[in-house]
């Protein structure tokens, strides 16, 4: 099926900004936000510049602000006359150990990548249960799979909650013509990993943003991207010894 309507939120770098070029190339029309907008700016001239045939519509969005969520996704249906998909992708990395003072950081974290998210989640589902049709899809994480260390600590339980988010709502609207997919990425350069230099199996944003494109556009219930390794490494992920765990974040 051809989504042609499509919403991204976290559009303004990474990949969100990725994912709306590879769509573009594709012929859909995007309905773009963040809070940066200057860069949506940037962003739709871009794609404007690859595909002048596809409408772009920009609006500023804090994720945490939640009522702004549902404005913004009901502003959006507005503009697109009906919503095909939705991509819940924005979303942030700070925070440090449990217990070494950056309490503050991993709560931003916590909000922003789920509490956040269920409030995309609301507001996209309510307009696909109206419509009766739609795709949702989360942007989860390889790290969902398993508790990490360090600045992952927080970042991959918050991405482990998306999942089982995600898995809740699909089971919940299963037999229907709305679909759910979770996206789980692997290494993929972007802002939010910068740190991650050397990283196993690191692939540069636009690899990785077309492999997520080209597996969002299957609409599976879950999938890791890109394919190889990950798609592999996910089975030996979930019964890694705790050990090589460690080491690996």
């Amino acid at each position: 099926m051809h989504r042609q309507n499509i919403i991204i939120t976290g559009a303004s770098s990474g990949l969100g900004q990725g994912m709306a070029i590879e769509f573009a190339k594709q012929g859909c029309n995007l309905g773009l936000c963040a809070r940066r907008t200057e860069r949506l700016d940037a962003l739709k001239s871009q794609i404007e510049s690859i595909n002048p045939n596809v409408n772009v519509w920009l609006l500023p969005l804090d994720v945490n602000d939640h009522q702004q969520v549902f404005d913004v996704f009901e502003q959006f249906t507005q503009l697109m006359g009906k919503v095909d998909r939705i991509i819940v992708n924005a979303g942030m990395g700070k925070g440090g150990s449990i217990g070494t003072g950056l309490f503050e950081a991993n709560k931003q974290t916590a909000q922003t990548n789920f509490i956040a998210a269920l409030a995309q989640c609301e507001a996209a589902m309510s307009i696909f249960r109206k419509q009766n049709a739609g795709h949702l899809v989360t942007v989860s994480s390889i790290s969902a799979l398993r508790g990490f260390r360090r600045a992952m600590t927080v970042y991959a339980a918050t991405k482990a909650g998306l999942s089982s988010l995600s898995e809740g709502i699909r089971l919940d609207v299963m037999n229907t013509p709305i679909k759910v997919t979770c996206v789980h990425p692997g290494y993929i350069k972007t802002e939010i990993n910068d740190h991650a230099d050397g990283a196993l199996f690191m692939v540069d944003a636009e690899t990785g943003c077309k492999a997520m494109v080209k597996a969002i556009n299957k609409e599976p219930a879950n999938c890791y991207v890109p394919s190889y390794p990950w798609a592999m490494i996910q089975l030996i992920l979930r019964i890694l010894p705790d050990k090589f765990l460690r080491k690996m974040s």
